[in-house]
């Protein structure tokens, strides 16, 4: 039984008008969103930023990793479409998992929802100094938490104008990573048969096979390379007519990401000059073997435009997981006022944005990867719960609601849980005592603030739709 109430009752928001929580404004259709969403997914940043540590640990089996959890993610898309659709609100996961489910589990999958808020946007900026070194040369902790300034600054703006500029940055990363796959198929050096023997080397030329619990342990990396499409739910609330915005956005975006994302990792698998070259994931040098130095720095650049890019969307999608909770009144009176700030120009929530863009630009400055293994463990959580939310969509008055209904219901959320039971289960130790560590701590914070406070407290505000 859920225990959804339409506001809290302590005046968080006693500047909203009429006494209503405030609501973000409805301005994007499916292109817009699709812009932004698959910006959010950043192909050509996950391609050259987080496949090359794929490449190293899962060698020539990448690509078929990366093709599993793609078909994994048709059935995570259809859960986030059809609860997209019924809960269209920007706290994403966690308000479709506390409107279905209820208040407790929606908190937890925010939490894991804030994990990833703050943790992946810094990973993804640390890129960029690598694919601006054939310009000058700067410190990749200075280059990434500049990348998270900037980005802070464009969150501020307009979400239709922010749209535009992000899709013209994703139209120069799709060029890069098509240059990346033709290239690569041109310069075939094996057969495709090779994806389904995988094999890495040591970079001696010593190679080893790549077995079943290595290629499930990979598994979370190639859904935290995916998980963009999920940015959606989060726009839902400024998406028009979102029953039909929304899965369309949703499925668009996981179809395009996947290809732009899958064909050039192909490409480098066959193309690359021996094993040992794949194995050392050096894309820009294989790129560079493959053309010449002209055609490598375009395509580091448009690579540094992407990373930039992502880094943007991920700021806008992430400062409005804050401004929910604030308007959900996760937080005391004047953090959540605070929170559920609304610019008057823009319309954007401008100190979530700043709470999300700056601490961002300082973790740029730490050692993460231990906190990226954390962040993949924090993915396969988050997307157990939207399939077990996905589990309680045809009950009670969720039943006859207006909604997208994914086909394959139940079976689809039920294989979901069982793949990602596994994946788990192949994880760190370390990695999952710490997420689990952190959700405890957020279970105790449940326990005494926020559940004794029903009325009050953690109230999941769904906006009414126009």
């Amino acid at each position: 039984m859920t225990d959804t109430l339409s506001r809290p009752q302590d005046g968080a928001f006693d500047a909203a008008p009429g006494g209503n929580p405030p609501k973000l404004k409805r301005s994007i259709g499916v292109v817009g969103g699709t812009l932004l969403t698959l910006s959010c997914v950043t192909p050509a940043s996950s391609l050259f930023v987080l496949v090359p540590g794929s490449l190293q640990t899962l060698g020539t089996g990448t690509a078929v990793v990366l093709a599993v959890a793609m078909v994994l993610c048709i059935g995570v898309a259809f859960c986030y479409s059809e609860l997209g659709t019924l809960v269209p609100s920007a706290g994403g996961e966690y308000a479709m998992a506390g409107t279905t489910v209820g208040r407790f589990a929606g908190w937890l999958v925010f939490i894991q929802a804030l994990i990833c808020v703050m943790i992946i946007p810094p990973i993804i900026a640390l890129g960029t100094a690598e694919y601006l070194a054939p310009l000058f040369h700067v410190n990749n902790q200075v280059m990434g938490a500049l990348v998270m300034l900037a980005a802070t600054v464009m969150g501020l703006l307009d979400l239709r104008a922010n749209a535009w500029i992000t899709g013209i940055f994703l139209v120069l990363e799709v060029i890069a990573a098509g240059m990346v796959a033709v290239l690569g198929f041109a310069h075939s050096n094996r057969s495709a048969s090779v994806m389904l023997h995988p094999t890495v080397t040591d970079g001696h030329g010593h190679s080893s096979v790549v077995n079943l619990s290595l290629m499930a342990g990979g598994l979370a990396v190639a859904l935290f390379i995916t998980q963009g499409f999920s940015t959606a739910v989060y726009l839902a609330e400024e998406m028009e007519r979102p029953h039909r915005t929304v899965p369309r956005t949703v499925l668009w975006t996981l179809g395009l990401g996947s290809l732009i994302i899958l064909l050039p990792t192909i490409g480098i698998t066959l193309g690359a000059p021996s094993l040992d070259v794949l194995s050392s994931g050096d894309i820009a040098g294989m790129v560079t073997q493959w053309s010449n130095s002209a055609i490598g720095t375009f395509i580091s650049l448009c690579v540094a435009l992407a990373i930039i890019n992502a880094a943007i969307v991920m700021v806008i999608q992430n400062s409005r997981v804050l401004f929910a909770s604030s308007r959900d009144a996760a937080w005391p009176a004047p953090v959540n006022r605070a929170f559920g700030s609304l610019s008057k120009r823009y319309g954007s929530p401008w100190i979530s944005t700043l709470a999300v863009g700056v601490p961002g630009a300082i973790l740029c400055f730490v050692n993460l990867d231990t906190l990226s293994s954390v962040t993949s463990v924090a993915v396969i959580l988050l997307y157990a719960f939207v399939a077990i939310a996905a589990l309680g969509t045809r009950r009670g008055k969720h039943k006859d609601a207006a909604a997208w209904r994914m086909p394959g219901w139940p079976v689809v959320p039920v294989l979901i849980l069982a793949v990602l039971g596994y994946a788990a289960y192949e994880q760190t130790v370390k990695a999952l005592v710490i997420t689990l560590g952190i959700t405890a701590a957020a279970a105790l914070y449940w326990v005494f603030y926020l559940r004794p406070r029903p009325d009050t407290r953690w109230v999941i505000t769904v906006p009414e739709d126009d």
